[in-house]
Formats: structure tokens, sequence, C-alpha cells
């Protein structure tokens, strides 16, 4: 059974239809991609998904449980957990201040701890800048901070929105060696990302988004084979 399944998705934003029936699944342990051009559907599918926009219809499931209506704030007790994009971080508070608010659902004071000590371990950087304030970080440093965040609240889905945006070409490749530590971790992920070329190299499954529908999905090595997919997405 698949962690998370989106069946016949469809929002809209007035008279304009922006998701047109969609449906696609995450099995426990995938990192599954959804990429796309600008446009395409790709954060208006994840906000959605996330009940931070209203559904015309459609219907998603979580691990078994129906979470088509739940609030937005109910999802992360749940099991899951968004970076969104831009990184959101709160910038006024340090590093150490952002994590402890990633970790609001978790009420263990040692495993509070005992989760910090991994992130420190696995991101030194974040231990070394830990009392620094958030919004002078570089952008790279920034986005770990947001997975990091995400991360301390043990999520079983983690939901990446554009977690490449506006990163050096040496930060990009940090985040996406990122990513596949949090899989090796146990934790299942489903990325969107206008790197197509990153993103499915590092993809069990990925779908592609056109206008608000699904043209082509299929493993991350089948669509990076493609020619069709190589030319309208990674400048082959």
């Amino acid at each position: 059974m698949a962690l998370l399944s989106i069946e016949n998705l469809e929002v809209s934003y007035g008279l304009i239809r922006a998701i047109k029936g969609i449906s696609l699944k995450v099995n426990e342990g995938e990192i599954v991609s959804l990429i796309g051009a600008n446009g395409a559907g790709k954060t208006t599918t994840m906000h959605a998904l996330c009940n931070l926009l209203p559904k015309q219809n459609g219907r998603v499931v979580f691990d078994g449980t129906d979470i088509t209506n739940m609030p937005a704030h109910q999802l992360v007790p749940l099991g899951i957990s968004q970076v969104p994009e831009g990184r959101r971080i709160f910038g006024e508070l340090t590093v150490a201040e952002n994590l402890r608010l990633g970790a609001y659902t978790r009420h263990s004071k040692q495993e509070y701890a005992e989760t910090v000590a991994r992130i420190y371990e696995r991101f030194p950087i974040l231990r070394e800048r830990s009392r620094q304030i958030a919004g002078t970080l570089s952008g790279g440093e920034q986005q770990m901070l947001a997975m990091s965040r995400a991360l301390m609240a043990h999520p079983r889905l983690l939901l990446l929105d554009e977690p490449s945006m506006g990163l050096s070409p040496l930060y990009v490749s940090e985040v996406f060696d990122m990513i596949r530590k949090i899989r090796e971790d146990g934790t299942t992920i489903l990325l969107v990302e206008q790197n197509a070329k990153k993103a499915l190299s590092i993809s069990d499954r990925a779908y592609v988004l056109e206008i608000g529908r699904i043209t082509r999905s299929g493993t991350g090595a089948e669509l990076l084979a493609d020619d069709a997919i190589r030319r309208a997405y990674l400048g082959d």
C-alpha cells in the first residue's frame, strides 16, 4: 500500500483550473519527484496536498488515513513535514531557535536533545552557527536549516518544494546529497523541483506535470533517458 496516495486532485483559482485531475502515489522509502516547467502546477499541488489551498475534487490518503480535508496543523503530528518554497525560516530567530520550533510536536526533552545532536553531527555548520541569527545565513545554509527544522518532527514523509531554488551550484549538489541521506535514514520524500536533471538522478520514480496534468511517469532512470524529456527539461 502506498504511504501517500493522491487521487483525481483538482484545484482552481477562480475560473482557472490549475490542477486538472491528477493522481500519483508515493511508496514508503521512495524518493518521488514531480517535475515540470514554471506554472505547471507543482507548488499548487503541494499546497493542496497540505490543505493550504482548497480542493475542488479529489482525495488524499496518508498511511491509510484520509487527510483530504484535515487542517494543515494536524499533518505534522501525523507524520508529514513540509519544507516550503523559499525556505521560510524564521529570520529574526537563531539557528537553534528555528530547530526548537521544528520540534513543537515532540515533548520528550531527551528525544529533542538526541535529535538536535544528530542534526548537528550531520550538518556541523549548523552547530557552529547555532547562536547566529538565521536571516544572516547564506542561501545554502538557510536551506539546510529549513530541511533540518522539518526533520526535527521525525516525519515519515518529507515534502520538499523547490529546495535548490536560488542556490549556487555547490550548494545545489550539497542539498541533493542531503536529500539522498535523509532517505537513507528512512524518511520517504516527495520532491517538487525545477532542476529536473538533479531530481531525476536521485528519484526512484517521477511524474511530469504540464499545465495541470500529469503527462508522463516512470522511474527516474527511464525519464532521464527519454528523448522528449531530455529536450524539454534537461537542456539536451
